[in-house]
């Protein structure tokens, strides 16, 4: 038996498919393929690379789908199907919206696909496949490990994404994963971690944990036990990491490269309408916060929200010059996207302020368009405000500018040399991805 796993590209612009400058490894995928039982062959395709054989003979196809790559999930499903091809869709967007994915495939698998995959398997051989598969998020993540050999030959930045725990204990009112998860969080074991890393060579290991943070003293054990593996590393966290210095220090000590921190937003009325609640008590000590996390060295990826219902073009330029004044190793100024399902989605919904009826299938619906009607501005206006940000922040004048960040990011030849290399990859993959057409 065989079966071919998909990672869908995007979309298009100026009449070709669009090709990433820098594209991470489909860790997603990876996974999916450890759960799959040896004696079954695997191939994978990343669209972000390559071209999709469909004339390859193959028994099942998996297709990964997030909400900007449905439209060219559904797609490329197709093409299978005609084949008489069986297709399997999963990810986070069919989790969200089953009725719409169940429409182009054979079968969705409704939450985490590892702990029923070889259901779905058995099921197709003995020729029973269901049209639905719902796993939910219960797993207790035991054994969680990957297979990686299909990332073999394929051209990804040297950064190895792994993870410690699963899930977020947060609401935010913009965010699928609070949707999907429930306010849950489980962890995987020390061990699985650290025999995770030690398999892998590359430069930099990136855990894509939404919340690493959450549980500080778990994320202290997990430090220690990786501080003699002599890694890099980055992860997602939130702010109130800064007041640990224990936290800090051991992060230092295990290799921490830096830490991608939500600020969101410098308004307290639009971390109330987003139901930030790790920021709202610390939203006047972010200057402070940020002083001390460079201060132990580490690097900080700011990641903005723009668009809730406190905002002005006033507040955005503001949000440029906070990210200008503490000289971010890289910032992105994203303007909301309402993903279905989520709170801020039904909001706007009752409100019609919704400009689509399901933007991520809309003909035109561009990426980097404003899918609603913003409060005090136009959407067009808050398109080209978070666009401006984003090309001031990345000029050549300010990159240069925040290199002068010597202590927290040029305090060695490897920072750098990173600095510079990804800073120019993320300006052009920002101009590239400007009005993308989803396809």
């Amino acid at each position: 038996m065989k079966i071919t796993l998909i990672r869908p590209n995007m979309g298009v612009k100026k009449g070709r498919d669009y090709k990433e400058l820098g594209s991470m490894e489909p860790y997603a995928l990876a996974l999916l393929a450890g759960s799959i039982p040896h004696g079954i062959e695997i191939k994978m395709y990343d669209e972000r690379l390559e071209e999709i054989d469909y004339d390859e003979k193959t028994d099942l196809v998996a297709i990964t789908v997030e909400t900007f790559t449905a439209k060219r999930a559904y797609a490329i499903s197709s093409r299978f199907r005609e084949r008489g091809i069986p297709v399997v869709l999963g990810g986070f967007h069919a989790s969200l919206i089953p009725e719409e994915a169940k429409q182009h495939a054979d079968s969705v698998v409704i939450g985490e696909a590892e702990p029923i995959f070889n259901t779905v398997l058995e099921d197709f051989q003995n020729n029973r496949l269901k049209p639905i598969y719902n796993s939910g998020y219960k797993s207790d993540l035991v054994g969680h490990r990957s297979n990686r050999s299909i990332f073999k030959g394929k051209k990804y930045l040297p950064i190895t994404l792994t993870h410690f725990s699963r899930g977020c204990p947060y609401s935010c009112s913009y965010c699928p994963d609070a949707v999907l998860y429930g306010g849950k969080i489980r962890f995987r074991s020390i061990e699985d971690v650290v025999a995770d890393i030690e398999s892998q060579e590359n430069e930099l290991v990136f855990f894509v944990d939404n919340s690493i943070t959450y549980n500080k003293e778990n994320l202290k054990a997990l430090l220690r036990a990786i501080t003699p593996l002599k890694i890099k590393w980055i992860s997602q966290a939130d702010i109130s990491v800064a007041q640990d210095n224990e936290l800090l220090q051991l992060m230092v000590n295990s290799g921490c490269f830096g830490l991608v921190v939500g600020f969101e937003s410098l308004s307290e009325g639009n971390l109330r309408q987003m139901r930030k609640s790790p920021n709202l008590p610390l939203l006047s000590q972010y200057s402070s916060l940020v002083k001390r996390i460079h201060g132990y060295g580490i690097s900080m990826w700011a990641a903005f929200l723009l668009g809730y219902d406190s905002d002005t073009k006033d507040s955005i330029k503001e949000t440029l010059d906070f990210a200008l004044k503490h000289k971010f190793f890289f910032a992105a100024f994203n303007q909301l996207i309402p993903y279905y399902g989520t709170p801020i989605y039904k909001f706007l919904e009752q409100e019609k302020r919704l400009l689509f009826d399901k933007w991520w299938l809309d003909d035109n619906y561009r990426f980097n368009q404003t899918a609603y009607i913003p409060k005090n501005m136009s959407a067009q206006d808050l398109s080209d405000e978070c666009s401006k940000a984003r090309q001031i922040y990345n000029s050549g004048m300010n990159m240069l500018f925040r290199a002068g960040n010597i202590k927290a990011d040029l305090n060695n030849i490897q920072k750098f040399s990173l600095f510079f290399k990804y800073a120019s990859i993320f300006k052009k993959e920002i101009q590239n991805k400007q009005e993308l057409i989803l396809k």
